[in-house]
């Protein structure tokens, strides 16, 4: 099958996934709200403005706010394509099956591999967060020195993060209906935390909100003047709003996902963007003093503790551990059905057994356990990187924002070809807007990779000498792993890709 077929005419879900070449194998028991919970813990808003407010504050200033709807714009043009994707194609490991259907084999496995290695740094850029607030909570959590020393924050975060992985794998091994539990609560505990942290900013503010407006002296004496200072803090809110097509990814674990996945894609988006853009307002306009230097160091953990108390403020930072644990869990499973989707067409190393599925848990056990190791050895191999942070975080975005390019853009090409079709009647469509929101997706997702790909010594070499390796890591790391990716699929695995036998679906019998 490819983009030219005409809409899906499958009745039930299986037999969506059967046009598709497979046999349902993972358990279908995920509702609406799961599939919701899955998209925005991933999003997860407390875990990306708690971690990254202190990057954005400190390279742009309040006025920094502003990335926030931008990115919301653009990655909405990106949701807006994904949704009728997922409406079309309900199927595990969304971005390689799309890109797959869109723009053929070699592509489908690029996109498969970036996004594959994107979700495995990802799950360990979240893993940091545990740094960035459970210190906060108590001088306990910091297990390695005491936090003054160069490289004491980096090396606490590699051990705090890695119980965290250790922790998703486990619960990713025993199966999606734990997963989802825990997922589910998780969300529930985080929303509601997020609503009242809004309300406990409303009730101290100290200024308007045109403190957006200020740039506190950012881009002086820059080329490009604030606007560049303005796109390096950027990436304190692109690396928020991301994620959102794990609702899809779980397309085969779900209940009639071709119906709830495009609309949890869009509602998990939209509530992350209000919701978060509410915090770091209220949070700008909340906080005692926006020259004191924690709020460049702590970022909103020091807005918490010193606007709303000792008590209030550890309160909501043990609420904020509680999302961080859940979009890691998230990350990881979406990594899971990533591998998954892969292994049994036999794009991976490994394929028949990546692709096995545990009778007992239906879920596949292999990929949980190595994408955890993976994820941890990327912490291990930055344990004395006091970049880390930022390094980790922002390779993991511009790997994700590749992937999604590599749907977005074969989609496109289908459209002007005139060879995209919808899932049908009744399903989400763009209609006439699907040109033009698929352009605006393109375009959205060329500028910020090369925005965030762009050789920053903020970003890639903050402090310490200065080394060009470092500042052009991202491009070399990027590079290396698509080119190194792809060379060793083209003379190694696409000699044997194709759909496993024991996960082919069973031919349609002659009428």
């Amino acid at each position: 099958m490819t983009a030219t077929d005409r809409p899906s005419t499958a009745t039930t879900d299986d037999e969506a996934l059967a046009e598709l070449g497979y046999k349902p194998e993972l358990k279908r028991t995920l509702g609406n709200f799961h599939t919701f919970a899955a998209g925005i813990s991933y999003i997860s808003i407390l875990t990306g403005t708690f971690q990254l407010f202190y990057f954005g504050i400190s390279n742009g200033g309040p006025a920094y706010w502003w990335s926030w709807p931008m990115v919301f714009a653009g990655q909405l043009m990106v949701a807006l394509s994904f949704c009728e994707l997922a409406a079309r194609y309900p199927v595990a490991g969304s971005v390689y099956n799309w890109s797959k259907r869109l723009g053929g084999p070699h592509v489908g496995w690029l996109a498969g591999w970036m996004m594959t290695c994107a979700t495995v740094v990802s799950l360990s850029a979240v893993a940091l967060a545990y740094q960035l607030t459970l210190p906060q909570i108590s001088a306990t959590f910091q297990f390695i020195g005491d936090g003054s020393g160069t490289t004491d924050a980096a090396a606490n975060a590699v051990l705090l993060g890695s119980a965290l992985i250790v922790f998703t794998t486990l619960v990713n091994a025993f199966g999606v209906k734990l997963m989802a539990r825990i997922n589910s609560a998780g969300v529930f505990i985080e929303l509601v935390a997020a609503v009242v942290l809004i309300f406990l900013f409303a009730a101290h503010i100290h200024r308007g909100p045109a403190v957006v407006m200020d740039t506190q002296g950012h881009g002086a004496g820059q080329s490009l003047g604030y606007f560049g200072a303005f796109l390096t803090a950027s990436l304190a809110s692109a690396y928020v709003m991301y994620g959102f097509d794990t609702a899809s990814s779980l397309g085969e674990e779900s209940l009639n996902p071709a119906r709830n996945a495009p609309r949890a894609i869009l509602r998990a988006l939209i509530a992350s963007f209000i919701i978060g853009g509410l915090i770091l307002l209220l949070a700008l306009m909340a906080t005692p003093d926006l020259n004191a230097k924690q709020l460049s160091v702590d970022g909103l953990q020091y807005v918490v503790l010193s606007t709303l108390g000792h008590d209030i403020g550890q309160a909501v930072l043990w609420c904020v551990v509680i999302a961080i644990t859940v979009c890691a869990l998230s990350v990881h499973t979406a990594g899971i059905r990533l591998a998954f989707a892969m292994a049994r067409d036999n794009n991976l190393p490994g394929g028949p057994a990546m692709a096995r599925v545990n009778p007992r848990t239906q879920t596949p056990i292999l990929p949980t356990v190595i994408i955890g190791l993976l994820a941890i050895a990327i912490l291990v191999v930055n344990i004395n990187q006091p970049q880390i942070f930022s390094v980790v975080t922002s390779i993991a975005i511009i790997m994700i924002y590749v992937a999604y390019l590599l749907v977005t853009l074969p989609m496109l090409v289908q459209r002007l070809r005139g060879n995209w079709h919808g899932a049908g009647p009744g399903r989400f469509s763009l209609g006439r807007l699907g040109l033009p929101v698929n352009l605006l997706a393109v375009l959205w997702g060329i500028a910020m990779t090369v925005n965030l790909m762009w050789p920053r010594a903020a970003v890639y070499n903050a402090s310490g000498p200065q080394h060009w390796y470092l500042r052009w890591g991202a491009v070399l790391f990027v590079g290396a792993v698509a080119l190194g990716g792809f060379a060793y699929y083209w003379f190694v695995q696409r000699h044997r890709t194709g759909v496993l036998a024991e996960h082919q679906a069973a031919p349609v019998p002659a009428a």
